[in-house]
């Protein structure tokens, strides 16, 4: 569980990134979640943006990805998520 004071700083080392992942109309998969786990793993932080033509709750698939890949879920703003998970080869982030 991330603390509030570290989820503000993840929030601020996350605004410049760009989305890796895009969620469309076909929502999330199996498929999505390997890969959403191997990218996070070398970046640590990262943003993935739910496009307009995905009809469901985005606060729901951001828990389901969240769950479905062991990462933090940090912020949901927008159409955007961001997660964090510590990587265990590639520490870059040094959490307050």
């Amino acid at each position: 569980m991330l603390t509030g004071k570290q989820k503000r700083f993840l929030r601020s080392q996350a605004h410049h990134l760009t989305p890796v992942f895009q969620i469309g109309k076909g929502g999330t998969n199996d498929h999505l979640f390997r890969h959403i786990e191997d990218a996070i793993e070398k970046r640590e932080l990262m943003k993935v943006q739910i496009l307009n033509n995905n009809l469901d709750d985005k606060n729901e698939i951001a828990a389901e990805l969240a769950r479905e890949t062991g990462s933090e879920l940090v912020q949901v703003i927008g159409g955007t998520i961001v997660l964090y998970k510590e990587s265990r080869d590639n520490k870059q982030i040094e959490l307050p």
